[in-house]
Formats: C-alpha cells, structure tokens, sequence
C-alpha cells in the first residue's frame, strides 16, 4: 500500500513539475512577444485608416504602410466633451476603445443616447487627418457599435467638406458570413463615396435603405443599400454612424472644425 502511495505521489509531483514548466514556458513566451503583437495591431490599425482613405491597396507591404502613414496622416487628440482638439494624451499611443472601460475616462451613456450600445464614452478621441497646404483635405474618424452578434470597429473618411463621405469600412466585427459579413463586400462598401452623412441642416441623414436606393430620389445622396438578410447588421451600422457624427460623438468637433474654431 505505501508503494502505490509514493507511486501516486511521484505521478503528482512529476506532473505538477511538468505544469509548472509549461506555464513558466508560456509566460514567458507571451511577455516576449507582447511588443511585437503591439506592433502588429498598431500596424494594423494603420493600414485599414490608409485603405479607407483610399491611400493605399490590398497589397501594400507593412514597410510601405509605415512609410505613407507616417508621411500622409496626422493623429489628433479630440476632447469629445468639449468639441476641441487636445493635448492631454498621446494621440499616437492613445486607445480610445481601453479608455471607454475606464471609469476616469469615461462615462455611461443613457438609453436615450446609447444608439450603437457602446454602454460606455470615452472622453477622448483620436482623428486621423490628411492635410494639404494646410488644410485638411480628408478627416478620418474611428467608429463602433453593435450589430448582430457583435460590436463592429471601424473607420469613416470625409472629403474637406466635413460631410462627404471619401470611404468607410470595418477592420473588426464577427458578423455571420455572407450576411452581416457583407460589410466588408467590396461591392457594397463602393456605394458610400460621394454619399452625404449631414442633410442642409445639418442633421445626421444617413440611412441604410432596405430594398434598395433610387437614383432620382433626391434623398439618394443620404441612402446606402442595406445589407440583404442582414436587418439588424444594417440596423447597427446606421445607428453607429447617427451617434459618431451626431451630438454626443464628433457631431460638436466637426461643427468646430467648420469654423475654424477646433
């Protein structure tokens, strides 16, 4: 009997020394590739802003990436609650996604606000600008809400008009392929350019029309086609959009930034 005791106590030693091993092995592995996955999503982030706004293709390798991001775009820090660009964080470090889970930066949004049911508003914000001869020839903006099954992250672009979209698209989302997926369709992603997110008051206009867009209706510069059989993915992304442009997202930036007075 005391021979399968130690026999059995040999086992659990061996396997918990194999364990400790293992997870020293793991940890280890994880800390030391932590700046490269850093890296990686930064890299990321980067090129799904310049294929949005058009400035590069689906084949731009990372160092070309680095190169026209670093060359074409300025991040700005936009304080949400004010409408003004700031310097009270790194706009090039700054995560604007983390910040919306921190209670000292960030608030909850009531029902009535929450239309793309992010729960929760970051104070800060981070534009990407195109700038030529000192203006600002595109504006990029970070976007996200709730679809079907999951927050989609994405990016809009605007002409210098402030209202015109140049290109939109998501770069995160685990919607149902070939429904809620087709937002990365290309096909349907071509229907924004040229499309006006603000009517001639100025309100969000945008809408996602089921059954398709007519050309001669003179409301078809505010419609895109919703997404067939994907009602509540199409649903998402209009509600997303009515509350990034509208009073509680950028709606008092971009105001601002009409002025001049950002």
């Amino acid at each position: 009997m005391s021979e399968r005791k130690e026999t059995i106590g040999r086992t659990l030693s061996v396997a918990l020394a194999v364990c400790l091993v293992c997870s020293v092995v793991v940890s280890g592995a994880a800390v030391s590739l932590k700046p490269q996955q850093q890296e990686n999503a930064l890299l990321d982030k980067q090129r799904s802003i310049l294929r949005i706004a058009g400035m590069i293709d689906e084949t731009a390798g990372s160092a070309e990436v680095q190169r026209v991001f670093d060359q074409g775009i300025t991040a700005r820090l936009v304080d949400l609650q004010t409408g003004h660009f700031t310097d009270a964080e790194d706009p090039r470090t700054f995560e604007p996604v983390k910040a919306a889970q921190n209670p000292s930066l960030s608030r909850i949004l009531s029902p009535e606000q929450d239309v793309a049911s992010i729960r929760r508003l970051e104070r800060y914000s981070v534009a990407y600008l195109v700038e030529k001869n000192g203006e600002i020839e595109t504006l990029i903006l970070p976007v996200r809400g709730y679809g079907l099954w999951s927050t989609l992250y994405g990016f809009i672009a605007l002409e210098k008009d402030l209202k015109t979209v140049s290109g939109f698209g998501f770069y995160q989302h685990a919607e149902t392929p070939g429904l809620g997926g087709e937002v990365d369709n290309p096909r349907w992603l071509s229907q924004w350019p040229g499309k006006r997110v603000y009517d001639d008051n100025g309100r969000v206009a945008v809408v996602m029309l089921k059954g398709g867009v007519n050309p001669a209706n003179p409301q078809a510069v505010h419609q895109v086609d919703a997404i067939a059989g994907a009602t509540l993915t199409s649903r998402g992304v209009e509600h997303l959009l009515h509350f990034w442009l509208g009073p509680d997202g950028f709606g008092p930036f971009l105001q601002n930034l009409k002025k001049g007075e950002a």
